[in-house]
């Protein structure tokens, strides 16, 4: 990353003189996040005729967790992987969104991404900023309940999404009902009764001839 300070949305309205400092930062922090409203993803909306973007992802990853907690396999604080759901895509702000069945873009999505981290929490006051990378490394490593149940909802939720629109992404040139199975089954880690549900709506659509069948060798 360049050293040279990139230009922020603040920047186009600048606070006034006088703000706290540190009040400064934290909205200057969250007009830049205002963002992510505007990083369109692949999976399509089930209630209109159109692409979701990550600002409405992160909120249904949200309302999930609060309404599918029951299911996962280990306790979980439902408050701290809200938290986890809320701020997993902010990097993606600037790294921009990585296609789950775009191999060849994946390749360098860690390596992307934990520098846009390093940028975007770097606005907040130093203490905040460190919660919220500590936050998305947590997330990404998936190393607690918490982490693996937000993985799982980020899995599902376009998986819903998919079924709703009848293939959606499943439909992705190349890719067929085994890769989405495949690229799922991380569901399978927090909760096995999501993951039950989730193969029954792959393999149904599947059957529907919504997803390719893997050809026979």
């Amino acid at each position: 990353m360049s050293d040279e300070r990139r230009s922020l949305l603040a920047d186009k309205t600048p606070f006034p003189e006088g703000l706290d400092d540190r009040l400064r930062d934290q909205l200057t922090f969250l007009v830049e996040v205002d963002q992510l409203k505007t990083v369109l993803r692949q999976s399509p909306l089930a209630a209109a005729d159109r692409r979701e973007n990550d600002a409405e992802h992160s909120w249904h990853l949200a309302m999930m967790v609060s309404v599918l907690a029951e299911h996962s396999d280990r306790p979980i604080d439902v408050g701290h992987t809200v938290q986890l759901v809320l701020l997993h895509d902010l990097v993606e702000i600037y790294a921009g969104d990585t296609p789950l069945y775009d191999s060849a873009a994946g390749d360098d999505q860690q390596e992307r991404e934990s520098a846009a981290a390093d940028e975007l929490f770097a606005l907040l006051p130093t203490d905040q900023g460190r919660r919220m990378r500590a936050l998305w490394d947590e997330f990404e490593e998936r190393r607690t309940p918490e982490a693996a149940f937000a993985k799982a909802m980020d899995r599902l939720q376009p998986l819903l999404l998919n079924w709703m629109a009848r293939g959606g992404t499943w439909r992705t040139p190349g890719v067929t009902a085994d890769d989405v199975r495949a690229r799922k089954a991380v569901i399978g880690e927090a909760s096995a009764s999501l993951w039950e549900a989730g193969r029954r709506l792959i393999d149904e659509g599947e059957a529907r001839g919504w997803s390719r069948s893997a050809e026979p060798r």
